[in-house]
């Protein structure tokens, strides 16, 4: 098996020279880039060492080549990079993994800035944010219906992977990865009946901006980029979906518990 290696800024330690040397001693053939990033194209997984940012920015790579990744968690949290170093050669080696695809959402300019970035797709979310003191207005379209305006700080539009990433932290709801939706979470909305909407995934969102200040902040996962207010975008699910390894003694909820302490309660002690 052909494995390339993509590692963030942790660096090479003793614990990933040791996940390294289980798997050339399985017969594993491991490559790994000296300058920059760019996967072998015969490779059969790329292990992304690191945490969910270093996830996020291996998955570029891995869909546009069609790699499976397997994220390897050196990070803080991980949801993404959710497997411990101790499980991955043994899984591997074994064939004790499957490979699932999660969606992709693509960022179309309709009016405004030609583009948003060279790579206008992002696996967990896509935000607008305000840039200046002043409140941000988010006029939003779902298959062509208007949504009352949002007057927020900003607005998400994110994937069910991207539901435990920001749209967590601006109080969305936690969505099974296998779920075909997507969630738009307003951040800090300026109005007490605003809540989170889910949709479809085959909607087709639109984002027309209203403020005082020149620019917006718009963000693809963990790229940013500042764009004109007056810009117009159009957010769907890409044609292609990120291959995603998951271990199979992997299991959501069990991370759900884990990492944020979900049902932390002294009455759930046995």
């Amino acid at each position: 098996m052909n494995i390339s290696v993509y590692i963030g800024k942790k660096g090479i330690d003793s614990e990933i020279r040791e996940l390294l040397g289980e798997l050339e001693a399985g017969g594993c053939r491991i490559s790994m880039p000296a300058d920059g990033f760019s996967p072998s194209e015969n490779a059969d997984i790329l292990l992304s060492i690191g945490g969910d940012g270093t996830f996020l920015s291996s998955s570029r790579m891995a869909c546009e080549m069609g790699i499976p990744v397997l994220g390897v968690n050196f990070g803080r949290l991980g949801f993404l990079s959710e497997n411990r170093p101790s499980a991955v050669a043994h899984a591997i080696l074994s064939g004790e993994y499957t490979v699932e695809s999660r969606s992709i959402l693509h960022a179309e300019v309709l009016t405004g800035v030609r583009d948003i970035d060279e790579w206008p797709y992002a696996l967990n979310e896509f935000t607008v944010h305000r840039n200046g003191a002043a409140m941000l207005g988010v006029e939003v379209t779902i298959d062509g219906v208007r949504l009352p305006t949002y007057w927020s700080d900003g607005l998400i539009i994110s994937t069910s992977s991207g539901s435990t990433a920001y749209s967590l932290s601006a109080g969305g709801p936690i969505v099974l990865p296998e779920s075909r939706v997507l969630i738009v979470t307003p951040i800090a909305p300026h109005n007490l009946n605003v809540r989170p909407l889910v949709v479809p995934d085959s909607a087709e969102i639109t984002l027309k901006m209203q403020s005082r200040d020149e620019n917006v902040i718009f963000t693809a996962d963990n790229r940013t980029a500042l764009i004109p207010s007056e810009t117009e975008v159009a957010i769907r699910v890409a044609q292609f979906s990120l291959k995603r390894v998951r271990l199979n003694r992997s299991n959501f909820i069990d991370a759900l518990t884990e990492k944020l302490f979900w049902g932390e309660d002294v009455r759930n002690i046995r």
